[in-house]
């Protein structure tokens, strides 16, 4: 499974988990920063500065996961933030295809798993505070379905 990976809204890289291990510059026990979780993690911060060509820093970093949760986080409160990529010398079982933790965060709901789009967005508009929580998608299908349902 691939991670999508945005400047602001243009998709700019498609990595494979493999990938994104190889640019990272480094990596440690998740230990180190988040007591009690094994498995082996990158610096957010860090991989970021490598590949980026942007002069400036992002202001919010915006992550989805395959569940649709998605949270918007400010810059401000990554700099402990870490990928979590591998456990037992595995890739994740729980939490695949990397999983990202913020220690310093301001809610343990930016600990997002399942992760498959990372937005770097230039907007201090969003803010100083943290968001999270699901897209409420509308599917026709299941619009006609419940109506069908109810209807009944």
């Amino acid at each position: 499974m691939n991670i999508h990976i945005y400047e602001d809204k243009t998709e700019v890289l498609t990595l494979s988990v493999e990938q994104m291990q190889k640019m990272a510059s480094k990596h440690f026990s998740i230990d180190e920063r988040v007591p009690g979780i094994d498995g082996k993690a990158f610096d957010l911060v860090t991989w970021y500065e490598s590949w980026t060509k942007e002069a400036t820093k992002p202001t919010h970093l915006k992550v989805e996961a395959t569940d649709e949760f998605l949270a918007i986080i400010p810059w401000i409160e990554l700099d402990s933030a870490a990928v979590l990529y591998e456990q037992d010398g595995k890739p994740l079982k729980k939490g695949k295809p990397i999983r990202l933790y913020v220690p310093d965060g301001s809610s343990d709901c930016l600990n997002v798993k399942n992760i498959v789009k990372m937005f770097f967005i230039r907007n201090k508009q969003l803010g100083d505070e943290s968001s999270f929580g699901f897209k409420n998608k509308l599917d026709v299908n299941d619009l006609k379905s419940q109506y069908l349902k109810n209807k009944s």
